[in-house]
């Protein structure tokens, strides 16, 4: 017999009983279907046994560790249904490329998607989730791990398993269906009952529940200008051949990174100069606002693009929105009772038309400089007026929201909106999230430049995650142009600063489960050396050694 305590009650089962069994009796200790485990830091999925006395958690699909597994779990059922739907056709593959939203978008390979052969597949799924098939899991060695998925002809796989130096590997099967997932997954079918599926471009989204709300499913509320931006980063990748990591780490074992890293750069100068092109091109345009989520790298992108401008003839003066702060004191108070700087209410926003007004009428105006270690804004004789042929760059989150800029014409205003959207995936089925890159990006600068610990910068996360759905994302879509900063090399250079700090996180820590996370995740990548990457780099804004002030 096994002795397990759950929210301090404890009660005996027997030796064997998994997770998932001992969970029935705990149902109501959660709001929604449990989906995890959790054991002092560790996660466990719900059907392993339980061989020892043990304190557990359980995890619903609206903690985000379960809302993970949730997503990776509807991905397989999908792909079960889809393979079994068109098995009778040209189907080469399905590649799972990024979430937009909440809604998963996918590609096939070698068939045509139709309305006709999505609403099969969305039965077939349905179908699975009734019938509650278990997700079964096995150990096998690295090489088989190879030899299965070259058998199955998914070669994005076979070449991740080439450069893997772990022994084993995790695969899972569903209904005779077996793929490599990077994570946990849930327990059985029966668990993912929320999804649609609807046609779009040339693939398909499955529309998935928010976190938030983890048993409703809303149609995908299109971003035409976020996806043409994605597609057009994977149509790069495509072209260099660099899809995934496993042909990333083949270009990094034959000594092709260097040329790799001189090329992904080139084309970020190109698309720079091409937005620099694009405002000097509009006499009427004063004032560039650059917005983006954080560690987008929008300081380097300002310097960036300022030099692009000048070869236009133009005088940029770059101006960071941070310098309009209200001084601490008038700051608001968000409902935990911490300072909100996330908020417009935290930028004076009177202040900022009435200087941003006077400038554009040729007036001379002192410019402040926010003291970050007082909290407040000063003034050092720093004055401003704008020539016939200067222009204002101001960067800072709530650049794309007119109601910061009310005062200003609109056609005076260009928009930018810039974030790292990674065009990179582990493999066909396991896709890159561009948080969790911008998240490495993040520790790696602020344990540089502001001496935080990972701990620290995992922390915040959340929190600093919310201020981006609420003042950022939903403005993207009126940007002019957007810029996307994703760099293809990029996690083979942070990995090695990423690795140092994340190590650093002792076990009793809450923020180990997600260090080891990410720490799992950077074992896919082969290492490349930061010394090959140009001073300009916006990868330079992270690891250090840029020859811009930031």
């Amino acid at each position: 017999m096994v002795k397990v305590t759950v929210s301090g009650v404890t009660k005996e089962y027997e030796t064997g009983i998994t997770y998932g069994e001992v969970s029935k009796d705990f149902k109501d200790n959660c709001k929604y279907d449990i989906i995890l485990a959790k054991q002092g830091a560790k996660l466990i999925e719900l059907n392993k046994k339980i061989k020892t006395d043990c304190e557990i958690e359980f995890l619903d699909i609206s903690d985000p560790n379960g809302h993970k597994t949730y997503v990776r779990g509807v991905n397989l059922l999908l792909l079960d249904a889809f393979y079994e739907v068109c098995k009778d056709m040209p189907l080469k593959n399905v590649f799972i490329k990024y979430m937009i939203g909440d809604s998963c978008y996918c590609e096939a390979e070698g068939i045509e998607i139709t309305d006709e052969i999505l609403k099969k597949v969305e039965e077939k799924m349905h179908e699975l989730v009734k019938k509650d098939i278990p997700f079964e899991k096995r150990v096998v060695s690295t090489q088989e791990a190879s030899d299965i998925f070259e058998k199955h002809k998914m070669y994005d796989k076979k070449k991740l398993f080439e450069y893997r130096r772990v022994s084993t590997a995790n695969i899972y099967s569903l209904d005779g269906f077996e793929d490599y997932y990077y994570g946990y997954m849930p327990s059985g079918s029966g668990l993912l009952k929320y999804f649609t599926i609807e046609k779009y471009d040339n693939g398909f989204m499955v529309n998935m529940p928010n976190q938030k709300t983890p048993t409703e499913v809303k149609n995908h509320v299109p971003s035409p200008k976020l996806f043409k931006t994605l597609q057009e980063a994977g149509n790069w990748g495509k072209v260099v051949n660099v899809r995934t990591v496993g042909a990333l780490n083949e270009i990094v074992a034959n000594g092709g990174a260097s040329n790799l890293i001189l090329v992904q750069e080139a084309l970020q100068e190109k698309k720079i100069a091409q937005i620099a092109e694009k405002i000097a091109g509009d006499a009427s345009k004063k004032f560039v606002m650059i917005a983006g989520p954080s560690s987008s790298g929008k300081t380097s992108f300002s310097h960036r693009l300022s030099i692009q401008l000048r070869t236009f003839g133009i005088t940029p003066h770059p101006i960071s929105l941070d310098n309009y702060f209200k001084n601490r004191e008038d700051t608001p108070i968000d409902e935990n009772g911490n300072y909100d700087f996330e908020c417009l209410e935290a930028i004076d926003v009177e202040q900022f038309n009435k200087d941003m007004t006077a400038l554009l009428a040729g007036e001379t105006v002192q410019m402040p400089v926010f003291n970050f270690l007082t909290g407040h804004r000063e003034y050092k004789g720093d004055f401003l007026k704008l020539g016939k042929d200067d222009i204002l760059v101001l960067e800072g989150i709530h650049g794309l929201n007119d109601k910061l800029s009310y005062s200003l014409p609109k056609e005076s205003k260009f928009k930018i909106y810039i974030s790292a959207l990674t065009q990179l995936n582990i493999d066909e089925h396991n896709r890159i999230s561009t948080t969790d890159g911008r998240l490495i990006r993040r520790m790696v600068r602020d344990a540089r430049t502001r001496g935080s610990s990972a701990a620290k910068t995992i922390s915040m996360w959340p929190s600093v995650r919310r201020g981006e759905d609420k003042y950022i994302f939903p403005f993207q879509e009126e940007a002019d142009v957007m810029f996307n900063s994703a760099l293809i090399y990029e996690l083979a250079v942070l990995k090695p600063y990423a690795e140092a700090i994340l190590f650093g996180i002792p076990k009793d820590a809450p923020e180990y489960i997600e260090a080891k996370r990410l720490l799992k995740f950077l074992d896919y990548f082969l290492t490349i050396s930061s010394e090959g990457i140009p001073k300009n780099s916006l990868m330079r804004e992270f690891v250090g050694g840029s020859v811009f002030n930031v």
